[in-house]
């Protein structure tokens, strides 16, 4: 059989196809890699670091809404406004103290609030302050919340002056929600801040 024509080795029919095929499925690949790179770039101003200021309404003691924008203080976890704790063999409403203590904290003054994450629930995590006091930092110091990825030596210190919750007894309000129905979230830690990050080029906020 003759192989050669015009000067050329013919390839075989099976080698021709499975060329083709693999010049195919490198094609289809570069597409859905530069597909990938464009739902990226269209969604990277999602993870942008983003700023909410104004008039504070106090929800809760780590929970605060400045216009429209619904902001979860990051690194701190406060008793859910229904959450009662107790103190001196006596059941109080820890979570009401808990939101009094951060409305001290505000005085009535603006709050700017600055973040990039956002939690399963759509609010931003965010390192807030009234004037120059720092929320997050000052609610774990006294007491009425307690370190949620950060702000481990607040605690350790409000802990040892037995402040706020660290005066009694009291369920952490991540296992209160569990028993309660509440809403479950990570900590605000670097393994959550990676989720997040994924999270949002991904669209699923």
């Amino acid at each position: 059989m003759n192989r050669y024509r015009y000067g050329r080795r013919r390839v075989p029919y099976a080698r021709a196809r499975r060329s083709r095929l693999r010049k195919l499925l490198d094609y289809a690949l570069t597409f859905a890699i530069l597909g990938m790179l464009a739902v990226v770039a269209s969604r990277l101003d999602r993870v942008e670091t983003r700023q909410a200021a104004g008039a504070a309404v106090v929800n809760d003691g780590d929970t605060l809404t400045l216009g429209t924008e619904r902001v979860r203080l990051r690194g701190i976890d406060a008793p859910e406004y229904n959450q009662t704790c107790m103190r001196d063999g006596t059941g109080y409403p820890c979570g009401r103290r808990s939101r009094e203590a951060l409305s001290r904290l505000i005085s009535g003054r603006a709050v700017t609030c600055e973040g990039w994450e956002r939690d399963r629930y759509g609010r931003l995590l965010g390192q807030c302050s009234a004037g120059a006091v720092d929320l997050n930092k000052e609610q774990v110091a006294a007491g009425w919340a307690i370190a949620y990825g950060g702000y481990l030596d607040e605690e350790d210190a409000a802990r040892a002056g037995r402040l706020g919750l660290w005066a009694g007894e009291f369920d952490r309000p991540r296992d209160w929600r569990e028993t309660h129905g509440g809403m479950i979230e990570g900590e605000h830690d670097r393994l959550g801040a990676a989720f997040n990050w994924l999270r949002a080029l991904l669209g699923l906020l």
